[in-house]
C-alpha cells in the first residue's frame, strides 16, 4: 500500500480524487487539506462521503507532516499555487501529481504569457501527464503535470492524424463544449443557475489557456511548431466535454488510412474506446468513467476529417487521469481503481 494526500480536497476535482482513491485497493488516503474549510470533517463539506471517511481537513501549513506521511501528494489547487508546494518538497522523496497548470509546460515563459503569473519553479523535474502519449516518462517522474480536461479531449482526438502525417497541420480547428463543473466550485455570475440555465455560449475565444497546452503536445508529435484555433463553450450540464476537431487531409489519404491510424495508436489503450468511422460519441456514454470515446467522419466534398471526442471532465479530464498516472508511476496495472462503468442514464 502507498500513502497519498490531497492538497485542495474540496474543489470538484479534489472531491472526485477522494471518491476514487477511497476505492483504490493499493492506496491509503492519509491527509486532505482545505484553507477555507480547515477543521471540518470532509464529509461535512461533501455529505455524499458520509460514513465513508473520517478525514479532517487540514491547513497547508501542516505540509512537513503531510509530506512525511505521504509517498505521493496530489495538488488540486488553482494555477500559481502548486509551484510553492513543489519548491517546498523538492528535496524530499515525496512525488507530486499536479492537477493544475503549473507543471504542464516545457517552456515556462509560455505559461507566464498565458497565465499572467511568474513561474517560480522553472527547473522543476516535471513531465507532462497524458498517459497515452508520455507513459515512459511518467514512470520515473518526480512531478507529473496532469493534462487538462479540454486538452485531453483535443490532443487525443488529433494525435494519430498528426503522428502519421495525415493532415495539414495549418488547418486545425477545435470546437469544444464543457459542463460547468470545469469552472470550479466557487460561485460565479456566469455559472449562476438563473444566468446559465437554458443557455449555451462560447467564451475565451482565441485566448483560452488550454490552447498552448494543446499546441505543445501536438507540436511534439508533429516534430515542428504548429498553431490551432480553439474555441470552448459552456453547456448547461454538470459534467462532460465533447470536442469536435477539424483538419484537412492530405491529398491521397483515404478513409481506411484514417481508421488504421487510430487503431494503430489506440488499439491496446485501456481507456480509449474507438467508436469508429461514422460514430457519434456522447458525454452521457462516458459519464463517471475514465474512458475517452472517439469517432470520426470524413467529408468527401472538402476532404476534411472531423473527429469527435467525449470525456468526463472530472474523471479522464482530471482525477481519473491523475490516478492513471499514479498507477503508472507505481508500476501498478494502469486500470487499478479505475474500472468504472459509465453512469447511465
Amino acid at each position: 500500500m502507498i500513502k497519498v494526500s490531497i492538497i485542495g480536497a474540496t474543489g470538484y476535482a479534489g472531491a472526485e480524487l477522494v471518491k476514487l482513491l477511497l476505492q483504490h485497493p493499493k492506496v491509503t488516503l492519509t491527509h486532505v487539506t482545505s484553507e477555507s474549510h480547515q477543521g471540518l470533517a470532509l464529509s461535512e463539506v461533501y455529505p455524499h462521503l458520509f460514513g465513508l471517511t473520517n478525514l479532517i481537513l487540514e491547513s497547508l501549513q501542516n505540509l512537513p507532516t503531510i509530506a512525511n506521511d505521504s509517498d505521493f501528494i496530489f495538488i488540486a489547487l488553482p494555477h500559481g499555487h502548486a509551484m510553492k508546494v513543489g519548491l517546498a518538497l523538492q528535496d524530499t522523496p515525496v512525488r507530486i501529481i499536479d492537477l493544475g497548470a503549473d507543471y504542464r509546460f516545457n517552456d515556462t515563459t509560455i505559461y507566464e504569457t498565458w497565465y499572467h503569473v511568474p513561474h517560480t519553479h522553472p527547473n522543476a523535474p516535471s513531465v507532462y501527464g497524458l498517459a497515452e502519449l508520455n507513459r515512459e516518462a511518467i514512470k520515473t517522474a518526480k512531478i507529473i503535470g496532469n493534462a487538462g480536461c479540454y486538452t485531453t479531449a483535443s490532443i487525443l482526438a488529433l494525435a494519430p492524424l498528426i503522428q502519421h502525417k495525415l493532415i495539414d497541420t495549418n488547418s486545425i480547428i477545435i470546437d469544444a463544449k464543457s459542463g460547468t463543473s470545469g469552472a470550479g466550485r466557487s460561485p460565479k455570475q456566469d455559472t449562476h443557475y438563473p444566468e446559465f440555465y437554458d443557455a449555451f455560449k462560447a467564451y475565451g475565444v482565441a485566448t483560452h489557456r488550454h490552447t498552448p497546452e494543446i499546441e505543445q503536445a501536438l507540436s511534439d508529435l508533429n516534430g515542428a511548431p504548429l498553431l490551432i484555433n480553439f474555441t470552448p463553450h459552456l453547456v448547461p450540464m454538470s459534467r462532460g466535454i465533447l470536442a469536435t476537431a477539424y483538419a484537412t487531409l492530405h491529398a491521397k489519404v483515404t478513409d481506411d488510412d484514417v481508421t488504421k491510424t487510430f487503431e494503430t495508436m489506440y488499439g491496446k489503450e485501456p481507456f480509449v474506446r474507438l467508436r469508429g468511422e461514422g460514430a457519434y460519441p456522447n458525454t452521457k456514454y462516458v459519464r463517471g468513467s475514465n474512458f475517452i470515446d472517439l469517432g470520426w467522419h470524413i467529408d468527401p466534398r472538402t476532404h476534411r476529417v472531423i473527429v469527435l471526442s467525449a470525456i468526463d471532465n472530472l474523471v479522464k479530464g482530471a482525477a481519473g487521469q491523475a490516478i492513471q498516472n499514479l498507477n503508472i508511476a507505481c508500476g501498478y496495472e494502469e486500470t487499478t481503481g479505475l474500472q468504472l462503468v459509465p453512469m447511465y442514464p
